[in-house]
């Protein structure tokens, strides 16, 4: 016997122990936004969950509650790493995982900036929305002074034509009598 007891490969050098998450990261395509790490205590995540269950559902054409935990889950670190996620969730949303990861990652991207934690797309369509109620509840009140102002006219209109038939009506009282 040679000086060694230990014959073959080790695990480093054995294919079947080797890190697939770097073989992955090496092979699949990502999108350039994924490069940036997003800090995910500059996210405010009650935000952008609803986002995701929607865009998920979207996606995959009914409600996967599962994966849309998971996505939750993997975003709740203080690091995210966007390839590792796309890596992560590739097997349950297949040909979509692309499209949604460059969507949630220029959402989060967009919240890490702004100081509230919430994306400016988020800021601007909810802002949309502010102004359009307004729009509509100045469009009513517009359309109740109208029928306010009808309603008078009307009254106006009716007044002399009561006063005329009060007197037509009412017998004349005589002087004298």
């Amino acid at each position: 016997m040679s000086g060694g007891f230990f014959r073959g490969t080790s695990a480093d050098q054995d294919t079947r122990f080797s890190n697939k998450q770097a073989k992955l990261l090496k092979s699949q395509k990502f999108a350039p936004e994924l490069d940036q790490l997003v800090d995910g205590t500059k996210v405010k995540m009650d935000v952008i969950k609803p986002w995701i269950a929607t865009r998920v559902t979207e996606l995959l054409g009914f409600e996967d509650e599962v994966l849309i935990g998971f996505i939750y889950e993997l975003l709740e670190k203080k690091d995210v790493n966007g390839k590792e996620v796309q890596i992560q969730i590739t097997g349950f949303m297949e040909k979509n995982t692309g499209k949604f990861m460059r969507e949630l990652w220029g959402l989060l991207l967009s919240a890490q900036k702004n100081a509230s934690g919430v994306p400016q797309q988020f800021l601007d369509a909810k802002e949309e929305e502010i102004r359009m109620k307004k729009i509509e509840t100045d469009r009513i009140t517009h359309e109740i002074q109208k029928k306010k102002e009808a309603e008078q006219e009307k009254q106006k209109k009716l007044l002399p034509s009561a006063i005329i038939w009060v007197h037509v009506l009412l017998p004349q009282t005589t002087v004298g009598r």
